[in-house]
């Protein structure tokens, strides 16, 4: 029985500037800041790898305004609406009803709600009410895959059925007005807002690109690498400086014990649909690709076209994939990493 990727939606909020648009707004964040770390900070802008970005709030209101408390007012009404967009435009799509889901999987990390947004989706579309929920609120960057992998093994437990996994993030809601750290500063520059929604399947005979496997790995002794702090502001970007160290040192246990359980190695991989992480991760894992003749062009290009919108960003790549021709047979491996510390993988037959 085969669980299949029916179609991709992602869903762009409304506010968007270049990263040329945003350095004004953000050199007025730095008044009374040390004239060269103004000029540090302007060039891990200009530096990030990233042309443009996307939010649920315009530039003034990300550097000048706000409290947590409203922050979190926007994030829910930003989710909600992102919401209900990706996973209609994904239903036009696949030609599929609401009432078709029967599980719906859910992932942010960016902002708090409760209930999630899968209940107010359900009132919204008039989904059946047995439809099964699973919220997941903690697994950052990552999310995009796990919520994959949790409605493959739903799916692959029960055939005929319909599955849809939303990421929704505001990374943008989650700045400190107050913090001048390189963390909060590298977060900026390299993080925008978006949405996405993946339906699957496990009927008879539907098509799209076949789940081979999938497979989650974990780091041990490294919970302080990524993630967010709660402090009176919000939540407080965690990112460790040696989180590319770590994947290097890590490469090899995470990319081919996983393919050797599926009988592949990374010869047969034709296609790489990789989390983009950041500038640095990207050339970490480029390099480490690159050394085994593939390529990460499209989560480059994803990259600079949207930044790093956490969990929804690999599934912006991974529609990419599903708009070019590619022959039946060809095989691609998803990868995305996250707190805890993680790595997520899927092995895709196209």
């Amino acid at each position: 029985m085969s669980v299949t990727i029916t179609t991709v939606a992602k869903q762009l909020p409304k506010y968007t500037r270049s990263t040329a648009e945003i350095l004004p707004f953000v050199k007025q964040w730095l008044n009374g800041q040390d004239d060269r770390f103004k000029r540090k900070v302007v060039k891990i802008f200009e530096g990030a790898g990233v042309d443009r970005r996307y939010s649920i709030m315009d530039a003034h209101e990300v550097f000048f305004h706000s409290t947590f408390e409203e922050r979190n007012a926007i994030y829910v009404e930003g989710m909600k609406l992102l919401g209900k967009q990706s996973l209609e435009k994904a239903l036009k799509k696949a030609a599929w009803k609401a009432q078709d889901i029967d599980y719906i999987i859910t992932v942010s990390c960016t902002g708090i709600m409760i209930p999630s947004i899968d209940a107010y989706l359900i009132n919204e579309l008039d989904m059946k009410q047995n439809v099964v929920r699973l919220p997941v609120t903690e697994m950052g960057c990552a999310a995009g895959i796990s919520g994959m992998i949790y409605a493959y093994n739903f799916l692959k437990a029960n055939p005929g059925k319909r599955a849809a996994v939303l990421a929704l993030e505001s990374p943008t809601a989650t700045f400190q007005l107050e913090d001048y750290s390189m963390v909060n500063i590298v977060s900026a520059a390299i993080f925008g807002d978006g949405a996405a929604c993946v339906l699957l399947s496990s009927e008879e005979n539907a098509k799209g690109p076949r789940i081979v496997n999938e497979a989650m790995y974990h780091f041990y002794n490294a919970t302080h690498m990524m993630g967010f702090k709660m402090v009176n502001t919000g939540l407080q970007m965690i990112l460790d400086k040696d989180v590319p160290q770590q994947i290097a040192q890590h490469f090899d246990a995470i990319i081919h014990p996983f393919l050797d359980e599926s009988g592949k190695t990374i010869a047969d991989v034709d296609h790489l649909i990789f989390h983009p992480g950041g500038k640095k991760i990207v050339q970490t894992v480029e390099d480490l690709f690159s050394g085994l003749g593939k390529n990460i062009e499209d989560t480059k290009e994803v990259l600079k076209l949207y930044g790093n919108m956490s969990s929804a960003t690999v599934i912006y790549v991974l529609e990419r994939f599903l708009e070019k021709d590619i022959p039946n047979g060809e095989l691609g491996l998803m990868l995305s990493f996250g707190p805890g510390f993680s790595a997520q993988r899927i092995l895709l037959e196209f």
